[in-house]
């Protein structure tokens, strides 16, 4: 599954980076000084009350994308997001659509939200943070009678967890091989989506041109441990690693363990072994924020008294620089042959995922680094080694994340934790952030 190729240069960016930065917009017949605040109380409830679906014994969820306790939680998402004074639907995709009107119909709406799956024994925050705070940005707008200038939707894109799938949906053309892939729900894209309620015959409904958004942004936990350690508040996301994948094949020569020489053998586990090393090795050679990993390893015949004649692992490969994911890749192929060439083994590499780097635009930086500033909150740029949908979307117009810490850096797992006042400066810092861009030119 080959992602599309994107222009690397956000849109506008160099222009938008030149915006200045206006207050926050003033609700209608009143006077503010201070930031305007979200209601963290009645966040952190609603995610508390989120954990519910698809909670398991452990702590966590596994609310996987197209599982019946992912389907069981709309509803109650929907109705949040209704109590928000929004206009919700379910877009072709599957994906849930909040809609608030804006006082200049001419302009391009505003995106925000992010997804409510998670992986399998997940925890309760990744993803969450983000979709449950954008309906309570939408909240306190309708409480405090705050109209925006541009036209606002809060976005809760499905499987994300599974490979962006609601997001790409919305900005590019899936094809069949795109349906035809199954996660751990047991279903298919293609059945995934007409399970959520979505049209997959019809995805032309729902997807988006290029330039047709203002902006979009995104609040998640940080995922890491960078936060905590140098006891910040908010991390202000430069851009969205790009992830290349392939699928490595060892192919050696099966034999009897007992009756081969240790020099006669081709054993295919060996030269993995040399080769996961050697991964380690070279994205470690150089200075630098790249990571490598090999995840995924399958022995054949996976026998104690056979030598192996085949091994299959993945290779992973992340950089916000497209060059040195590449550069990073030619050296670790490089090594794979010569260790090919100790035992007589061989390697063939297929790619499986291209995700590009997807920059934020450098305004929404200033913006959200502003508003955190407003708000009396600590903050520093850094990357985002996770995929988003903001990767996605980054396709179509400018974007911009927002992370708050994770504690002890875990997630993916049950004791993925972020603090109740964490979380709120997030809410609190989208909701500012977002008014500073309604108000930009």
């Amino acid at each position: 599954m080959k992602r599309r190729e994107f222009t690397r240069s956000m849109l506008a960016a160099s222009a938008a980076a030149a915006l200045p930065l206006p207050q926050p917009v003033r609700a209608a017949g009143t006077a503010r000084t201070a930031p305007l605040k979200v209601n963290g109380a009645r966040l952190n409830d609603h995610l508390t009350k989120l954990s519910e679906f698809g909670k398991n014994p452990q702590g966590g969820v596994s609310r996987v994308a197209y599982n019946d306790a992912d389907k069981a939680s709309r509803p109650f998402l929907m109705q949040l997001m209704r109590d928000a004074k929004l206009d919700v639907s379910v877009d072709a995709a599957g994906n849930l659509v909040g809609k608030r009107a804006g006082s200049d119909a001419s302009l391009k709406p505003i995106l925000f939200g992010s997804h409510t799956d998670s992986v399998p024994f997940g925890g309760n925050f990744d993803g969450d943070v983000g979709s449950l705070g954008a309906i309570e940005v939408a909240q306190t707008l309708s409480e405090q009678h705050v109209t925006t200038r541009h036209p606002l939707e809060v976005v809760i894109w499905q499987n994300e967890e599974g490979g962006l799938w609601g997001s790409h949906a919305a900005t590019a053309v899936l094809g069949e091989s795109d349906f035809a892939i199954t996660n751990s729900s047991g279903r298919s894209v293609r059945e995934g989506i007409a399970f959520l309620g979505g049209d997959p015959d019809h995805l032309e409904r729902t997807r988006r041109a290029k330039g047709s958004i203002a902006a979009y942004l995104e609040l998640h936990i940080e995922q890491g441990g960078v936060l905590e350690k140098e006891h910040l508040d908010i991390g202000v996301v430069e851009g969205i690693v790009g992830i290349h994948r392939w699928d490595v094949t060892v192919t050696g020569f099966q034999n009897h363990a007992g009756t081969t020489a240790m020099a006669d053998r081709h054993d295919a586990m060996l030269a993995a072994a040399r080769f996961v090393d050697a991964v380690n090795r070279v994205i470690t050679s150089e200075p630098g924020r790249q990571v490598g990993t090999v995840g995924k390893l399958a022995v054949f015949p996976n026998t104690p008294n056979v030598v192996p004649g085949k091994v299959e692992c993945t290779l992973e490969v992340r950089d916000l620089d497209a060059k040195k994911i590449d550069a990073m890749f030619l050296k670790i192929e490089a090594e794979a042959k010569k260790i090919g060439a100790m035992n007589g083994t061989t390697f063939a590499f297929k790619q499986v995922l291209d995700n590009v780097p997807a920059p934020t635009a450098p305004a929404i930086r200033a913006m959200i680094a502003a508003a955190a500033a407003d708000l009396g909150l600590t903050h520093k740029t850094m990357p985002s080694g996770a995929g988003h949908d903001a990767q996605d979307v980054a396709q179509i117009g400018p974007v911009g994340m927002i992370f708050v810490p994770s504690v002890g850096g875990i997630s993916h797992a049950p004791n993925e934790y972020s603090k109740p006042q964490d979380i709120t400066n997030g809410a609190n810092v989208l909701l500012n952030a977002l008014l500073k861009l309604d108000a930009a030119p």
